[in-house]
């Protein structure tokens, strides 16, 4: 008797052969298909972020080691409340964090918001093979090829394009510049990414992975919420000596800096900003490997591929990564924004979705 195949087993089949086994189609629990990159295990020392063997953050969830997580190849389209990764699709922005968090969870078990942690895995992996996705940062082209272009998702008021329809730029634009890469890391939109903040500049984040569990309780007054000592070890929030992102300029404006206390305060519209790799720190204050391996401060003092990052210091604010159409130069992997509130809305952030067991 032959073997047969189900529809849902020739199509994944066909994706892998296609990608030589990067990329993969994972169903929701409706049988909508989601097209995903397949990233296996990686340690501190395989980013260069000093000699330890033990996984990054992204590959620990729930005390579990992973051997794999699982990325969207697209930013997030959404159909009937769910988000899907699908190319040839206007990526879904105007979407506050909480509501981005439900329309993934509403896929089933192990679909998640891309996490903080995942982003930063991948950024790191760029940065040590030397390659820095270029993107749609220049209203449809990349700013420093602009004869790299997309196909038009939406289009501004002056007939310039604004988000470009999922996948359709060419394999520079994915994270390891090839067509069975991961596509949108560097412009189009930002992309909310979960489990980090800060409150009144203190950084906050969930242990590990643990922003891709199910459970995860990424509420406002969340007791999974801890901080971070210089040594790397994670407190309650308040906590004295915390490492917090103070501002190197008056009035909460200037270059970020790494301190222990808040010296300049934002007045709420002021925020930091600076390349990422120029990110301060206060005099005698060391800086743990967490922070490099969660892209919240940089490994070294070396390019990181000219990405800025942006921060305000007062009130809760989370993070969305890799910068907008029209950010330029200051988009990429390693871009962070982290001025807005979760409750923020507008056209220049969208999502990605995660999938882990």
């Amino acid at each position: 008797m032959p073997f047969t195949f189900s529809m849902k087993d020739t199509y994944r089949q066909s994706v892998e052969a296609a990608s030589g086994g990067r990329q993969t189609v994972l169903y929701d629990n409706k049988g909508i298909p989601s097209i995903m990159n397949s990233i296996p295990k990686l340690s501190y020392k395989d980013v260069g972020i000093g000699s330890s063997e033990s996984p990054l953050p992204a590959f620990i969830k729930g005390g579990v080691v992973l051997p794999e997580i699982f990325i969207g190849t697209y930013m997030a389209n959404m159909h009937d409340g769910r988000a899907y990764s699908l190319p040839g699709q206007v990526p879904r922005t105007s979407i506050d964090a909480d509501t981005a968090i439900a329309a993934a969870r509403a896929k089933g078990p192990g679909w998640h918001v891309m996490t903080n942690a995942e982003y930063a895995a991948i950024a790191l992996w760029c940065k040590k093979n030397g390659f820095y996705p270029r993107g749609n940062n220049n209203y449809g082209s990349d700013h420093g090829a602009p004869h790299e272009r997309c196909r038009p998702g939406t289009v501004g008021s002056d007939g310039r394009i604004n988000l470009g329809l999922t996948g359709s730029g060419p394999s520079s634009w994915t994270h390891d510049g090839t067509p069975n890469g991961i596509y949108g890391l560097n412009g189009d939109a930002y992309e909310w990414a979960i489990g980090v903040r800060t409150v009144d500049g203190e950084i906050q984040i969930l242990p590990d992975n643990d922003a891709a569990l199910d459970t995860a309780d990424l509420t406002v007054g969340s007791t999974a919420w801890k901080a971070i000592l210089e040594d790397g070890t994670l407190v309650a929030p308040g906590t004295a000596n915390t490492l917090k992102f103070d501002a190197a300029g008056a009035n909460g404006a200037g270059a970020a800096k790494i301190n222990k206390v808040i010296t300049s305060v934002s007045d709420g519209t002021t925020n930091t900003s600076n390349q990422f790799k120029d990110t301060a720190v206060e005099s005698g204050i060391t800086i743990p490997d967490i922070l490099k391996a969660l892209a919240l401060f940089p490994m070294d003092t070396s390019d990181h591929g000219g990405d800025y990052l942006y921060t305000r210091n007062v009130g809760e604010r989370f993070v969305s990564r890799g910068g907008a159409w029209n950010y330029t130069s200051s988009a990429g992997v390693f871009g962070a924004y982290g001025s807005n509130p979760r409750s923020y809305v507008t056209t220049r952030i969208g999502f990605r979705v995660a999938f882990s067991v």
